[in-house]
């Protein structure tokens, strides 16, 4: 198995992103998000494998991958379209640097799902102190 590392542009944190894509899936729109590159190694990412978000800095959130197929972008340009399962899974954060595109995450170096009392106690922390505990990798 094997995921993707994508930067989460634009979304401050996992309730924002939750929020944009149930606005999109009650649009009626796919759920998607559409990256320049196809991966090489296309089929073991859809063979359980996950989009892990990296927002403000941090790994904090995946989706898995259900499908990724060629597509275009508006101007005809060739594009990959990453076919995403609408639950998001909080995983425990770890600070990551900027990058370009996205970079494969094999299995064992992806950081581990919290469950669901670990993810509700970090939500319920104040935003400052989540990111802070966050770039510490304490959450």
């Amino acid at each position: 198995m094997l995921h993707l590392l994508k930067l989460c542009v634009g979304i401050r944190d996992i309730a924002q992103l939750q929020s944009v894509q149930a606005a999109r899936l009650a649009a009626g729109t796919a759920l998607r998000h559409q990256t320049r590159n196809f991966p090489r190694r296309a089929q073991e990412i859809v063979d359980g494998g996950s989009l892990y978000w990296v927002i403000s800095g941090a790994i904090l959130v995946r989706q898995r991958i259900t499908a990724i197929e060629a597509e275009r972008w508006d101007d005809g340009s060739a594009c990959a379209g990453l076919h995403l399962d609408p639950v998001l899974v909080p995983v425990q954060g770890r600070s990551t640097r900027p990058f370009q595109g996205w970079r494969y995450l094999e299995a064992a170096a992806a950081p581990a799902d919290l469950s669901a009392t670990e993810a509700d106690g970090a939500d319920a922390l104040p935003e400052p102190m989540r990111r802070a505990l966050q770039a510490l990798g304490l959450l």
